[in-house]
């Protein structure tokens, strides 16, 4: 039988067992609503205060700076449309990002240009890292806010935050980041580092999916994304997601104390399966080798397939992603990619491997040993 590796924990983790025990109790027997002013209401209502103090501290953040929402998608949402909006009034309708944001900024970026706004995309390079005199070339006297992700998502590389929130903070712009794939990976200090606003989601580090936070500075006038009740200060409607809530407090305290010890042994794992998978011909790896998450792997093989290396590299018990997208039933490029500069045709042989805290030698090992036969196989179909 073939070993099962799980090797895609930047799409997805698995629930921990001490988060699943931290949400229990708010999925059975304390189940009010925080909203209601009876006894198992004001219970409900003590665990999520207990949950947003954790969550914050655990960023650098106050409480009243953390507001609860669905997911990082969401969060995105809010940052990037709600201070788009708020701002144009004073006739701030520009914003700057990068091409190889995630989908929900880049797309929500594109949902602001049709109502008006102005939008720079930065380059990326081929090391994938976004250059701050860059930022501060684009920032022009009607720009609103500056969007520039942590960590990317694909190529793990991981962008220089605190520099960027210096310049932003300097020029009077508003900075907020996507930290869904650096929040309890990463250390974050968001006053430390300048960072005005902040996004995180909870299925990246073993708390459940439909779960994530967005991060405002005290001070900063926001749009509502989401109106109706007076949940969350009155700032993001819906009652809120507390056994959930309480799981991805759980999740980042448990992910900030081994931080420094995990992401050792991390790095350990990856850089043997890099030097490894680039001695497979025609490989190459993608993004900066240095500043990039201590688990993520990203490649291209030279005539290759990547969804057809996916699929067999699965009946091999590998889980991983690719850096394409099926869209429509044609495989397109990978954005973030192509963005660094790759030939699409070389894109489309793109892999990614992220390793987690469940990942051992012994896996790192064992995709060694199947990926080379996988790549010969599909140049010689």
């Amino acid at each position: 039988m073939n070993r099962f590796v799980y090797a895609d924990n930047a799409a997805t983790t698995p629930i921990s067992e001490p988060v699943l025990r931290a949400m229990m109790p708010y999925l059975t027997e304390s189940y009010g609503n925080p909203s209601s002013l009876y006894s198992k209401g004001r219970e409900a209502k003590r665990a999520l205060e207990l949950a947003r103090e954790d969550i914050a501290e655990c960023i650098g953040a106050r409480p009243g700076e953390l507001y609860f929402t669905a997911g990082g998608s969401e969060s995105d949402n809010w940052a990037v449309k709600g201070i788009a909006r708020e701002l144009a009034p004073q006739g701030k309708r520009h914003l700057i990002t990068t091409r190889f944001e995630h989908h929900a900024v880049l797309h929500t970026a594109e949902a602001l240009e049709r109502e008006g706004f102005s939008v720079t995309c930065l380059s990326v390079h081929e090391n994938g890292l976004v250059r701050p005199e860059e930022v501060s070339a684009a920032i022009r006297p009607d720009t609103a806010l500056v969007s520039v992700m942590y960590a990317n998502n694909e190529i793990g590389t991981i962008q220089p935050i605190s520099q960027i929130g210096a310049i932003c903070r300097e020029r009077g712009v508003l900075f907020h980041t996507d930290a869904v794939q650096a929040v309890g990976t990463l250390p974050i200090h968001v006053t430390e580092q300048n960072i005005d606003l902040l996004s995180l989601s909870g299925h990246k580090l073993h708390a459940p999916k439909g779960i994530g936070a967005l991060y405002v500075r005290r001070g900063i006038p926001i749009q509502n994304l989401i109106d109706g009740g007076a949940q969350e200060r009155g700032r993001r409607a819906g009652t809120e997601n507390l056994a959930s809530i309480v799981g991805l407090a759980a999740a980042l305290r448990g992910a900030s104390a081994g931080m420094e010890e995990r992401a050792k042994r991390l790095r350990s794992l990856r850089d043997r399966l890099i030097d490894g998978a680039l001695k497979i011909p025609g490989s190459s790896l993608n993004g900066d080798r240095e500043h990039r998450l201590p688990g993520n792997v990203s490649l291209c093989f030279e005539g290759v397939d990547g969804e057809a290396m996916l699929l067999l590299l699965d009946r091999q018990g590998i889980c991983a992603s690719s850096g394409s997208a099926c869209t429509a039933g044609s495989l397109d490029a990978s954005h973030v990619l192509l963005a660094l500069g790759i030939p699409p045709q070389l894109a489309k042989g793109s892999l990614r491997l992220t390793l987690g805290e469940q990942n051992t030698k012994e896996d790192v090992e064992y995709i060694l040993s199947v990926l080379p036969a996988v790549i010969e196989r599909l140049r010689a179909s």
